[in-house]
């Protein structure tokens, strides 16, 4: 090595020294600081060292007990149902139809609720229906609330509710025979389903919902005793009691009269017993047209 560079390497040295002195004394007064934070204090134990393990990821949280699709209530909570789902003759009516819900007897004023959670798709006034309410449940399911004296205070369709939420008020809006609720629940292809086989229950799949079962009915035909007859309808029961005579040539003799009338006596029981084997459920009386005839108190 060169004489002139002796002097500069010399001072590198000293320099390199002087660094790692500084360097050693920091990493000391570090490791004493450090192990005074560790010591505990007079009179306790020193903390127990932790160790190191596998953290455990929290399971998901299993969905309750109580959560369901849909849950139905019943609309006019404590009253009852006094014309079921099913075929029905109304005293103006030639013939049964389908009664497309259930009929539910309360006093003018009394509240409607919702039945289940949905969103509102209409409100107003239809037809026969009167006053009306409509809600969309889950899985397309809607429910008609009929006959209403009066529709709640802002209620509008788009507005979401839930069960429970007041609707309106029983009336006898439409063609109604009395203060009662019309209650429907139809499926999404708009076809009517027994309000019977839903009210009170809770549903936690599609699945589970009873649609096939809900648009089976009886074939037999239901004869409805009412209160009160619309203004509507007095005009067809009076028609009805007080037929227009029509005198028309007789052409069988009275032996093919009697012969004729005992085959259908004959063909009514036949009938009358199938349909007891069948329903299990006796027809009361054959009404003056020949045709079986049963009672629904109102």
């Amino acid at each position: 090595m060169a004489p002139d560079r002796k002097p500069m390497v010399k001072a590198r040295s000293r320099i390199l020294a002087e660094a790692a002195i500084v360097v050693t004394a920091g990493l000391s007064a570090f490791a004493v600081a450090h192990a005074s934070l560790l010591t505990a204090p007079p009179g306790k134990a020193p903390p127990a060292r932790a160790a190191l393990t596998s953290a455990r990821i929290a399971p998901a949280r299993a969905p309750a007990e109580d959560e369901v699709l849909i849950a139905f209530e019943e609309p006019v909570p404590g009253h009852a149902v006094v014309s079921p789902f099913g075929l029905r003759q109304l005293p103006w009516e030639g013939n049964g139809r389908l009664h497309e819900g259930v009929d539910i007897s309360a006093d003018s004023g009394v509240p409607v609720i919702a039945a289940a959670d949905g969103v509102v798709v209409a409100a107003g006034t239809k037809g026969g229906y009167g006053r009306y309410v409509a809600v969309r449940h889950a899985e397309s399911l809607t429910t008609f609330y009929a006959h209403l004296g009066a529709i709640a205070p802002g209620l509008k369709p788009g507005m979401a509710v839930t069960a429970g939420t007041r609707l309106g008020q029983i009336g006898s809006t439409g063609t109604s025979t009395g203060p009662h609720l019309h209650f429907e629940i139809r499926d999404p292809e708009d076809r009517p389903l027994n309000p019977a086989m839903f009210l009170g229950k809770a549903f936690a799949e599609a699945g589970d919902l009873p649609l096939d079962k809900a648009k089976r009915y009886s074939g037999r035909v239901r004869m409805a005793y009412v209160s009160f007859i619309p203004e509507s309808k007095r005009a067809l029961m009076e028609a009805r009691e007080d037929p227009a005579v029509i005198v028309v040539r007789r052409k069988t003799t009275d032996a093919q009269d009697l012969a004729a009338a005992e085959k259908n006596l004959e063909g009514q029981a036949r009938a009358a017993a199938k349909q007891e084997k069948i329903d299990g459920m006796r027809e009361l009386s054959i009404g003056p047209d020949g045709r079986p005839r049963a009672q629904l108190s109102l």
